[in-house]
């Protein structure tokens, strides 16, 4: 997708985090009959859940936290992704969120994983952090039973012997593996990488990310995204700045992927870095709240910064973790809760209460040949840049009345209102082509598309799962995943050092193409009603 003034490709190739607010799955979920469902060795009645792409870990750690509002239930968590770096990020994930208290206290943990996850650059303590728990995961990857031991909600088990090596060698680039700022040199990669996007537009690109925030994201509902915070993110790729400015140093290795570009007629692995740079980290986390007061304005300006909304809502959101396995108290009755304290996740609660199963990459589509995988999930989720893999495979695996959620490019700022609408007929397609049909009663939402695999379904005149005819201003075109463009191939994620860190710019040695390096999984077949994107709009 190349225009006179950049690539316009800022949504990248390797999604890092969420482009949707984090969902609680079962709320999303049919309800289950306990008499049906119970388990005969758990004696709980259980929840199984599809995801594809949903990169980090959001909708899950939002599930957990909600869980005492629920009855309880046992959770099956099966991921998909497209990279095992995203595998990787899941585990360092989890491996933050449930630290026991105490090795790690609450604000620690929330404020390491907000600069693990959302900042290009971090503190030297917080990446000493990372060096550690990569060292340990690293080294629990190839031996299954001590895996057991210590992380019993974690299962690689479908995972291919090659996958688990090159899992650990994610690891081991991550731990140190490479030494030096040089291996992974991240300001000089989103330099280079923002230059490519911009093109021309780079010596205005404040006025530019200005246009991008006010004129696209405030108008879709993300208001609360301050402009300097915005900007920051923009120019540097921090966008939580939880202590002083000059204290984020060290680059984000957890970043990193590799690529397969072309250089001087061949085909070269590339390490570098391939996300987003358009929308940025904020609305995972950061455009809604349960406490309404965080989102209050005054004088028509949001009191609460949406850095400030994700500090709290994750703070909130693994202490409500924390916090599940312990004894409730009398409703009222605050000095009883205030007195228990949150109880460490131990092996046997962990493994009585959640599982996450990593399955292995580019498996949607023969997972309805086994037959432990048919009809199984009650809840399948699709995120954006995957939603070219939807077909009626999936939906074999989906059972009978449950559900598909589907994640739209309500907040991709590159793409235009016909583009979107063009990708939301597209999405109802895929999906009453694998066999599910739009839910009664579901409130139209731009963010996400609602489906069920039931007889009772909607008339396919009037789509209530997505709007025909959203508001201008408010909607965005087809994700990169979805827009016909030449296919790339990934470079083998190994996180080798044989990979050389390289500029994405084109006056690099191992130029990144525009359209070849920055596109993933796109058939050809699923992309024939999806127009094709043009130039991209000046500010």
């Amino acid at each position: 997708m190349t225009t006179p003034a950049g690539s316009g490709a800022g949504f990248g190739s390797v999604c890092w985090w969420g482009l949707s607010p984090a969902l609680d799955l079962q709320a999303e979920s049919p309800p289950v009959d306990p008499d049906s469902q119970a388990d005969t060795a758990h004696k709980t009645p259980e929840l199984d859940v599809l995801l594809l792409g949903s990169v980090d870990g959001r909708h899950l750690l939002r599930t957990l936290a909600r869980a005492a509002l629920w009855p309880r239930r046992r959770f099956n968590f099966y991921v998909l992704e497209n990279n095992l770096e995203a595998v990787a990020r899941h585990m360092l994930i989890f491996s933050l969120a449930l630290e026991e208290p105490e090795k790690m206290g609450l604000r620690e943990r929330s404020e390491a994983f907000l600069e693990v996850w959302g900042n290009a650059l971090l503190r030297p303590p917080v990446a000493a952090l990372v060096r550690a728990q990569a060292e340990r995961l690293a080294n629990l990857v190839p031996e299954p039973d001590r895996l057991a031991e210590q992380l019993p909600w974690l299962s690689l088990r479908a995972l291919k012997f090659r996958e688990r090596d090159a899992l650990e060698a994610v690891f081991r680039f991550w731990s140190g593996g490479e030494r030096g700022p040089e291996a992974f040199p991240m300001s000089r990669l989103w330099d280079s990488r923002l230059r490519h996007y911009l093109g021309s537009r780079y010596d205005a690109r404040r006025g530019v990310s200005d246009w991008d925030l006010r004129m696209k994201l405030h108008d879709r509902g993300a208001q609360v995204i301050h402009t300097h915070e915005f900007r920051r993110w923009r120019d540097t790729g921090v966008a939580f700045e939880l202590r002083d400015s000059s204290a984020y140093h060290v680059p984000n290795r957890t970043l990193a992927s590799g690529r397969l570009l072309s250089h001087r007629g061949e085909r070269v692995a590339a390490r570098g870095y391939w996300g987003d740079i358009a929308t940025g980290p904020f609305v995972a986390f950061g455009i809604e709240a349960d406490d309404q007061s965080l989102l209050r304005t005054s004088n028509g300006q949001p009191v609460k910064t949406a850095g400030e909304i994700t500090q709290h809502n994750v703070t909130e959101l693994f202490r409500e973790v924390a916090a599940w396995g312990r004894p409730r108290a009398a409703q009222g009755d605050k000095e009883e809760e205030l007195r228990l304290e949150p109880q460490p996740w131990t092996s046997a609660s962990a493994r009585e209460s959640f599982t996450v199963h990593f399955l292995a990459l580019g498996s949607a589509q023969t997972l309805h040949h086994k037959r432990c995988y048919q009809g199984r999930f009650q809840l399948l989720y699709v995120a954006c840049g995957m939603v070219h893999l939807l077909g009626p495979e999936l939906g074999a695996c989906v059972s009978p009345g449950g559900n598909l959620v589907v994640e739209l490019a309500r907040y991709l700022v590159d793409l235009r209102p016909e583009q979107l609408q063009a990708f939301s007929a597209r999405v109802s397609e895929l999906a009453r082509e694998a066999g599910f049909a739009p839910q009664t009663g579901a409130s139209p939402s731009e963010t996400f598309a609602r489906f069920c695999k039931s007889g009772d379904s909607a008339p396919s005149g009037l789509d209530p799962a997505v709007e025909s005819e959203p508001a201008p201003g408010e909607v965005l075109a087809c994700p990169l995943e979805v827009v016909s463009v030449p296919r790339a191939d990934p470079a083998p994620a190994t996180g080798s050092p044989r990979l050389s860190s390289q500029p994405q710019d084109s006056s690099a040695e191992v130029p990144a193409p525009p359209q070849e390096a920055l596109t993933t999984e796109s058939p050809a077949q699923n992309l024939e009603s999806a127009p094709t994107p043009d130039q991209a709009p000046h500010p």
